[in-house]
């Protein structure tokens, strides 16, 4: 089943339970992916000229972290431009996630992201224009030729669809004890995925434009063991404790 047919996403809101609030690892790996970021984005300036700079997040979800690539980029173009003597470019960020994100959170707090980015920066950069860009980044989101820069972290190990071929009824997702085929499968699933995007982006993209992904991965020889593996685990056991009841 497609991804958009599903009603798939982070907790929304700001409660104990939400995203925003319980989403400390994502923001560390932004963090320590901001310095490849600054590396491209400095690398475009001197191979194209920009005046609209336009740059989508793929995968953005909701909370504070949806909004920590615009200021991230913002803080590196305005390092940039002043280095190079350059007039600051008017902005344009495309922010997507599948349709059931919480993008009213993420616009409900523009105004105050806004007015702290002119409190830091004065009024030296360019226009700040943000839009919502809801659906798959498996189908095509943006006209030809029209992004500069592309961002996506800790989302692109989310399937368009698992593999036809096989169902995985003991687990919730792959552990060490899954059938081998059924790790083919899925590497074969994601292989077909992550072509597709790049065809796609590469269409979207000027030439010469630039792209920074960020994804899970692991040692071959690590055992799989991941808070999934619990969730996985304790769901079979209610499974069969409701089963024991009935019958």
């Amino acid at each position: 089943m497609d991804t958009q047919q599903v009603v798939l996403h982070m907790n929304h809101g700001t409660g104990d339970n939400s995203y925003a609030n319980n989403s400390i690892i994502q923001k560390k790996v932004m963090r320590e992916a901001k310095a490849i970021v600054e590396e491209s984005i400095k690398r475009l300036y001197t191979i194209i000229p920009i005046h609209c700079f336009k740059v989508a997040d793929l995968g953005c979800f909701s909370g504070p972290n949806a909004l920590q690539l615009v200021s991230n980029v913002m803080d590196i173009v305005d390092t940039t431009t002043s280095n190079l003597n350059l007039k600051p470019p008017v902005f344009q960020f495309f922010l997507n996630d599948l349709y059931g994100n919480d993008f009213n959170s993420i616009f409900k707090s523009l105004p105050k992201f806004l007015e702290s980015l002119e409190e830091k920066k004065g009024h030296k950069l360019g226009p700040c224009f943000i839009n919502a860009t809801p659906g798959t980044f498996y189908r095509r989101l943006f006209p030809n030729d029209s992004l500069h820069f592309l961002h996506s972290s800790l989302s692109l190990h989310w399937l368009s669809q698992p593999p036809k071929e096989l169902v995985n009824k003991e687990n919730i997702h792959l552990t060490s004890t899954s059938p081998r085929a059924m790790h083919r499968a899925y590497l074969e699933q994601f292989q077909k995925d992550f072509k597709l995007f790049l065809k796609l982006r590469s269409q979207e993209m000027v030439a010469g434009g630039g792209m920074v992904l960020t994804l899970l991965g692991r040692d071959k020889t690590c055992d799989i063991r991941t808070a999934l593996t619990i969730i996985g685990t304790t769901l079979n056991e209610m499974v069969l404790e409701v089963h024991t009841k009935v019958y």
